[in-house]
């Protein structure tokens, strides 16, 4: 059997159909390992954000899904090596202060992004909690005011 995937612009346009973009490597690798009941190779996620992105949308497992994470957090935390070369040169080459404060800014905010994935990735792996019921709500009721002593006066 040979399977043969096309695109042409104009279709998602006029099927009202929504597309993802990116290469369609991924899904012929998946469909091909389902028609003929291979393995799929869970552990090679690719590297490229964009093939990444395409790997998201095929994850059913938990363990995909928090691998999928992981190696976002991996590429962040290769993203904000680059800014940082970046901040330097922009400081090497004295361009204006503004340019190696932002980049700056850039990548403490990518450590940070790449902390949050650190922690909440291995959530999709686990089992879900019991759901805990929201808390009960106080009501709005008028409480006493609170007393209020009266200002020392002036001693004279």
């Amino acid at each position: 059997m040979t399977v043969s995937f096309s695109v042409r612009r104009q279709a998602a346009a006029k099927y009202d159909h929504g597309s993802c973009g990116g290469p369609v490597t991924v899904f012929a690798q998946a469909l091909h390992a389902q028609l003929y009941g291979l393995p799929t190779d869970d552990d090679a996620l690719p590297t490229a954000l964009d093939a990444l992105l395409q790997a998201t949308h095929i994850a059913t497992a938990p363990e995909q899904q928090t691998a999928i994470l992981q190696q976002l957090a991996e590429q962040l935390r290769n993203a904000t090596e680059i800014i940082q070369r970046y901040q330097y040169q922009a400081q090497w080459d004295r361009l204006p202060d503004s340019v190696a404060e932002q980049l700056r800014d850039a990548r403490d905010q990518a450590q940070q992004v790449t902390k949050i994935l650190d922690a909440v990735a291995p959530a999709f792996s686990s089992q879900p909690a019991a759901p805990v019921p929201p808390a009960a709500q106080p009501r709005h009721t008028a409480s006493p005011p609170a007393p209020t002593t009266p200002p020392a006066g002036r001693r004279r």
